[in-house]
């Protein structure tokens, strides 16, 4: 006869209650049990000390006959230091593939690259108006140093200036 150590709910619609039990494998959940060895109130806090309440010696007895625990069960246990848990699930299987990391990696690359070519782009751009301001200086001492020898041309060219202020704020 296979033993299991399991939840034998009780309690009324929406207002779980369970025995943990010591029962056939072949009795329903809710049927017939060799003994209860604890019981599981869910509707507690997590940190009652009522929520978990098991017989840790009957449940040693059950282990040592060979009863196997479900696994609520056996999260109990560990809990309550009777039994060790080993982990059960397998941290590789949630790593990508390998099509997903060349995927992955390829990306990356690419945001590199883009990421240098747009540094590259403020670094030439940033240059660009040292280099145009230098142009714009030249032009401008060297019409300074023309605007001496030809002053009656310069007068005549703000009267001309002026002349078309006025015209247009009398047109306005």
């Amino acid at each position: 006869m296979a033993i299991a150590l399991r939840l034998s709910r009780g309690g009324a619609k929406k207002r779980p209650y369970y025995r943990i039990v010591a029962a056939d494998n072949r009795s329903p959940r809710d049927g017939k049990y060799l003994e209860q060895i604890g019981v599981y109130n869910p509707l507690l806090a997590k940190d009652d000390p009522a929520r978990v309440t098991i017989n840790e010696d009957r449940a040693r007895h059950w282990l040592e006959v060979g009863a196997q625990p479900s696994d609520r069960v056996a999260r109990f246990l560990d809990a309550a230091g009777v039994r060790e848990r080993a982990a059960r699930n397998n941290p590789n299987k949630a790593k990508p593939g390998e099509k997903a990391t060349e995927r992955a990696e390829e990306r990356a690359a690419k945001e590199t690259e883009r990421k240098e070519a747009e540094e590259a782009a403020k670094a030439e751009a940033a240059a660009k108006p040292a280099e145009e301001a230098k142009a714009e200086e030249a032009p401008a001492e060297e019409a300074a140093a023309e605007a001496p020898a030809d002053e009656g041309a310069a007068a005549e060219a703000t009267d001309l200036a002026e002349e078309a202020k006025t015209e247009d704020k009398a047109e306005g």
